[in-house]
């Protein structure tokens, strides 16, 4: 594939886009692997900017397609929970100010931020404005550090590697010994 790229550079925009459409549909995939492949294969800016309208683009595909299921799913049933029906009602600036803060936020899922939109009473291109807005940061932050990694010797690589796996594993030890 990365011989078959460089001749089909227009091919690899659209797969990391549908990608991204992916990724922000499930609601779950994290999307840094794409956004590695594209500051690998395009360099940082281009790759940072393929990041930004495929995250762009998954983002309001995702949002529609929450939008019409959440519908569905609210007309079988009956929301008693107090925040659930406040969210309902939230809309104009107070929606979009709310997206753009939860977007810049990294530890905060894509999905939910999009799920809570949907639901909301927010129309598609304030969400789409300030989904994007609040993206670019957080975007900025994960491809820069994608980079300098990729600088990295593969011995500094894979020690890195095995720092977040001892760190899983200690958390996940840990959340055990709790539930205890």
């Amino acid at each position: 594939m990365t011989e078959w790229f460089p001749e089909h550079q227009w091919m690899a925009v659209i797969i990391s886009i549908c990608l991204n459409m992916i990724i922000a549909i499930s609601g779950i995939l994290p999307s840094a692997p794409v956004t590695a492949g594209n500051i690998i294969f395009f360099g940082f800016k281009t790759g940072l900017l393929i990041s930004i309208i495929g995250e762009a683009a998954g983002a309001v595909v995702s949002f529609l397609l929450y939008r019409k299921g959440i519908r569905t799913w609210f007309a079988r049933n009956k929301v008693k929970n107090r925040f659930l029906n406040k969210l309902k009602h939230t809309h104009g600036v107070e929606a979009a100010i709310l997206v753009i803060m939860l977007r810049i936020l990294p530890f905060v899922p894509s999905g939910a931020v999009t799920l809570a939109a949907a639901y909301s009473q927010m129309r598609l291109l304030s969400f789409s404005i300030a989904s994007t807005l609040g993206k670019i940061p957080s975007l900025y932050i994960e491809a820069y550090s994608v980079d300098r990694v990729l600088t990295l010797t593969v011995g500094w690589q894979i020690g890195i590697v095995f720092a977040m796996i001892f760190i899983f594993i200690v958390y996940r030890h840990w959340k055990q010994k709790r539930a205890d």
